[in-house]
């Protein structure tokens, strides 16, 4: 391992124990500092996503774009505490202070009827807090995909960090085949959740959202398609001291087209879907990553399967 590949290593590990043991108040106070030297830095990062954020709020002055995305980095530094403290975060805790509104007794029909369900989320909220509450509802163990990070010792953190809090964690590379283990699983009549505003596969579907073509991964329609599993749309987002989260209607696999068409439709309602609550909550949206297919270096991507307009097939 490389010697900077160790150091971010070690630090991801220190970090980890030291949120832990000071006071709570104290580790947002300095996350909150993070996150404002951050913002004030103008690094790529803050800048993909000011740029994604004006999609967002396009009539925003210039003022409110950077107060909204002083706002988000201080939303996406919240979800690092909260990460590096929900191991030892009581059950209690979780349960209180979760409130999802929507389809949840409808998923949950589903999952005790022996049929799988797909929660396809975007980069909203605590998504690692909301997987945890899951799991306090009677779902049963989830599975999730990971995204292969940098240095690997610190996926390995990552991985291991999830799977204490009870979940399966399939890597997105370097494994068996994500898509091959998440329809055993769904055909198993289980639970998934897949982030999947981003394609991290440059094979992903072009749909419309907030008025822009953007590329989303296509794994949780064409897994619906596949395996007759519910596919249903889920946001969450940030409350002062509490957190929220909203599950969609299930988005149902076209009568008519082909399989492309079929994930291209499916894929353009969860965009909408997203769409909604992230307008709602513009500043909980943490992706600071390209999505949008003007920001895309279009030379390296092969040609997406165009999704169907916004009124399209599914009935």
């Amino acid at each position: 391992m490389a010697l900077t590949d160790r150091a971010a290593s070690a630090a991801y590990k220190a970090g980890w124990l030291a949120v832990r043991l000071i006071p709570e108040r104290l580790a947002h106070w300095l996350f909150s500092q993070i996150a404002d030297y951050l913002w004030r830095r103008q690094g790529k990062s803050v800048r993909q996503l000011e740029a994604n954020l004006r999609r967002v709020a396009p009539t925003a002055s210039d003022t409110e774009s950077r107060q909204l995305s002083k706002a988000a980095m201080r939303s996406y530094l919240r979800y690092w505490v909260e990460a590096f403290r929900l191991p030892t975060m009581p059950t209690e805790r979780i349960v209180a202070g979760m409130s999802v509104a929507g389809e949840e007794q409808t998923a949950l029909a589903h999952i005790k009827a022996g049929r799988g369900v797909i929660f396809a989320l975007p980069h909203t909220g605590n998504v690692d807090l909301a997987a945890a509450w899951i799991m306090t509802r009677g779902f049963g163990q989830i599975s999730v995909i990971a995204e292969r990070l940098r240095p690997e010792a610190v996926f390995r953190q990552f991985v291991a960090y999830r799977e204490s809090l009870g979940m399966e964690v399939v890597p997105h590379t370097g494994g068996p085949s994500p898509f091959g283990v998440m329809a055993r699983r769904l055909r198993q009549g289980r639970l998934v959740c897949i982030v999947s505003d981003r394609d991290l596969s440059a094979a992903g579907v072009e749909v419309e959202l907030f008025g822009e073509k953007a590329r989303i991964g296509a794994g949780p329609a064409a897994l619906a398609v596949r395996t007759g599993a519910a596919l249903m749309p889920v946001t969450l987002w940030f409350e002062p001291d509490a957190w929220r989260g909203r599950i969609y209607p299930e988005v149902p696999v076209p009568v008519d087209g082909s399989q492309q068409e079929k994930v291209a439709a499916m894929s353009q309602q969860l965009a909408a879907a997203w769409q909604a609550g992230i307008s709602d909550h513009p500043a909980d949206w943490h992706m600071l990553q390209k999505v949008f297919v003007p920001d895309l270096d279009a030379t390296r991507l092969p040609q997406p399967e165009p999704a169907a307009a916004s009124d399209g097939t599914a009935a």
